[in-house]
């Protein structure tokens, strides 16, 4: 009878890999499980400063490795803690937002599932930084996004309301 390896023992990327379907799957929900979000963005009124649909893909592909390493970082120094639990349900307001503000049309319910993501986040960088800051720090640029996300979603909700 072979008895699993204490967590320091286990194969560092095995780690990784989980951390990566992680954040793959919250990208899967959002953006996979809506169809026509592009051309659904392009008629809706947007502010100026609004950025074109081709932009999303590339930098959320970018968030979500840096999520992902992130996450596995502080996993590889704790295990699973309350931190993660942090990270965890981050993850999941974050797989909301599409299908609220894409797939069901919901702008308003959207706009407060975004904010209390960009508050996740900030309580995922403060947790995340007692026990790495290069992992807090992975996740500034998330947060920064969100941040635009969040003006750009109460923008489009007041514009198209």
């Amino acid at each position: 009878m072979t008895l699993p390896l204490p967590h320091h023992h286990r194969p560092q990327w095995v780690g990784l890999l989980g951390f990566g379907a992680a954040a793959a799957a919250a990208a899967l929900v959002g953006g996979l499980g809506v169809a026509g979000t592009a051309g659904e963005y392009d008629s809706l009124a947007q502010p100026s400063w609004a950025p074109p649909s081709w932009l999303f893909g590339p930098v959320w592909t970018v968030l979500y490795c840096c999520i992902a390493v992130s996450g596995w970082l502080v996993w590889r120094r704790s295990g699973w803690n309350a931190a993660l639990t942090v990270f965890a349900a981050q993850l999941v307001l974050n797989a909301i937002w599409t299908p609220l503000f894409f797939g069901a049309g919901l702008r308003g319910p959207a706009l407060v599932d975004i904010v209390a993501l960009w508050v996740l986040i900030g309580v995922n960088i403060a947790v995340f930084w007692r026990r790495s800051r290069l992992a807090a720090g992975l996740l500034l640029p998330y947060w920064a996004w969100v941040t635009f996300a969040t003006a750009l979603n109460a923008s489009v909700w007041w514009l198209n309301r």
